[in-house]
């Protein structure tokens, strides 16, 4: 079970040299952590193996970009993605997200790699209001339509901008 965090406004910096990788089965609970995502999360290596993924998940990120998140892998796609990240002291981190399916030799689905690295500060100013909008609408909403109605509010602010949600994280991240 997740400890009550309590969120400061402390920012940790990933270097630009550093990748987070992780592993869960189908579930998403860890079955691998590098030590660059023990050292910034700030948790040892027992705290997270066999622990939802979601210990790292930070109030401010929408459940509706976790739920796309999730349609993507259920159908066997990549996702890419800007997540920020619960430190195990209320501190944050941005990340850039890859996470693709891991298959086994006949193909299914047996569990999830992620490679995540630095956010660049320029992603961050764009999507960082876009996820505060969509969590006031999960709020307004209520918990059992709040992931749905932040997804149509993505969706929207996709078409408006003639996009699609990897394309513009892709777009965010080269810029």
């Amino acid at each position: 079970m997740k400890a009550s965090i309590t969120p400061t406004n402390q920012q940790h910096q990933i270097a630009d040299t550093d990748f987070i990788v992780s592993k869960t089965d189908l579930q998403g609970r860890i079955t691998y952590a590098n030590r660059i995502f023990m050292q910034i999360s700030q948790y040892a290596e027992s705290d997270l193996l066999g622990t939802q993924h979601n210990i790292v998940r930070h109030p401010d990120m929408p459940r509706g970009v976790f739920k796309y998140l999730w349609q993507e892998l259920k159908q066997q796609q990549e996702f890419f993605g800007f997540v920020k990240n619960l430190c195990a002291d209320g501190s944050y981190y941005w990340v850039f997200a890859n996470i693709t399916p891991d298959l086994g030799p006949d193909e299914q689905v047996k569990g999830y790699y992620s490679v995540r690295r630095q956010a660049p500060a320029s992603a961050i100013q764009v999507i960082a209001p876009l996820y505060a909008e969509m969590c006031a609408i999960e709020q307004r909403a209520g918990s059992k339509e709040g992931a749905n109605k932040s997804i149509a509010h993505l969706e929207q602010f996709l078409a408006e901008h003639n996009s699609s949600y990897r394309d513009l994280v892709l777009q965010l991240y080269k810029n």
